[in-house]
Parts: structure tokens; sequence; C-alpha cells
């Protein structure tokens, strides 16, 4: 399911639930000091991000997040805007692993170039808030029953396609405050032929921040 990253490298739910889509993350770095927590804010080993805190993030300039049939394709649905925002439930000594709750995932502005489509209704990341983790290594995995219902306008009227997975896998990258996920699979459960078997989401979150502090920017160690 920061400025959030790695020392050196992630649909809504959908939810999609992110990427949706810029560069590859970068190859991870040594964690920083072990006094330090596995986020932090401000900068590397900085100031620990307290329980109860909350993490948002937007697009990254210039990126789009997307559902696409193909991973190599670029026919499906690209949103110009998509945001997100968790609560910070643990946050352990580095190495270790920090947990989230994902409480919100947005999607908007989004387009299609699916045959037999004239448009995008909305996109909902359903079943929130869902389980999120974050290592010092920079692995970031969203689970729990992860769903996304994308409504298309047709000629005909809307039609409603609805994807389910158990997993989102991610990348955290402290270089660029980033996280990054890569054609993650989510799988039709619902909907016509008009939507395709299998939706392939990217999405690249930037800056992640610490809203609770004034949106400080957030890092992993």
């Amino acid at each position: 399911m920061p400025r959030y990253g790695r020392t050196g490298a992630g649909l809504a739910t959908v939810a999609l639930l992110t990427s949706l889509l810029g560069a590859a993350p970068a190859a991870a770095a040594p964690t920083s000091s072990l006094a330090s927590s596995v986020l932090t804010y401000g900068s590397v080993g900085g100031s620990a991000v307290a329980v109860g805190h909350v993490i948002q993030a937007g697009l990254a300039s210039g990126t789009s997040a997307t559902f696409y049939s193909t991973t190599t394709g670029t026919t499906g649905v690209k949103c110009a805007a998509s945001s997100f925002s968790a609560k910070v439930l643990t946050n352990p000594t580095a190495p270790g692993t920090a947990t989230e709750s994902l409480t919100a995932q947005t999607f908007g502005s989004c387009t299609t170039n699916v045959l037999g489509t004239t448009g995008v209704s909305s996109i909902t990341v359903n079943n929130l808030p869902y389980t999120t983790s974050v290592t010092s290594a920079g692995a970031v995995t969203i689970s729990g029953s992860i769903q996304s219902t994308i409504v298309l306008n047709t000629l005909l009227g809307p039609i409603t396609c609805v994807y389910k997975t158990a997993g989102l896998n991610g990348t955290a990258v402290n270089s660029t405050n980033s996280i990054v996920f890569t054609n993650q699979v989510l799988t039709k459960s619902s909907g016509p032929s008009t939507c395709f078997s299998t939706s392939y989401f990217s999405v690249r979150y930037s800056p992640v921040k610490d809203s609770t502090v004034g949106g400080s920017p957030v890092y992993v160690n």
C-alpha cells in the first residue's frame, strides 16, 4: 500500500493503490547510525518520526500514476494527480521495520485510451486502511484486501472495473525523498470485457513529508 527513501534507492488501494512515473529507484546504501529510528525527519539520522504522526505525499513533479494493460505498453488509465496519507504505528531503532496505516489514497485528473471508452469517471481505493511496513533497506510493503474500483465512461454509459491484489511492493528512495511502485499487478475481479484482465500499477510519490511537524521531509535509516 515520506521525504521517504532509503539511504542511497512502491495502488489503492489501491488501494489502488505508489507510480505511478519516473526513473527506477537508486540502489540501497548503508543505513545510518544504529541510534537512529527507521523513520526520521529533517535529515538522514535526524529526529525520529513519532508514533501517531501523519506522513503524506503527492505525485513526483512531472510524473503520472498509471494503470496499464501491460508492463511495457501505454494502454490504460493515466492520472495527473494522486496522493496518499499514512499514520505511523511503530518506529523502532534502526535497523528494523517501521509500520504505518495507509488511511487515504486518491487519484484525479485521469484519462483513458482504452478502446471503447471516452473518459474516466472515478478511481476509488476501497477497504482502507491498509497495513504498511518500511524496512531500513528501503522495502515498502502494503498489505490487506487491496481493491481499486475504476469507473470508465463509454458511449453506452459508465462501466465499472474492479481490481484486487493481496499486496503492493515498493521502494523508498532517500536521494529523491520518494516512494516508488513499479508494475504492481492487480487482477480484475469484476467488470465487462472492456476492462483488461490485469492492471499494472506504477507511481512515484515525492517528496514524502511528516505533515505533523510542518511538512518536514522523511528519510529511511
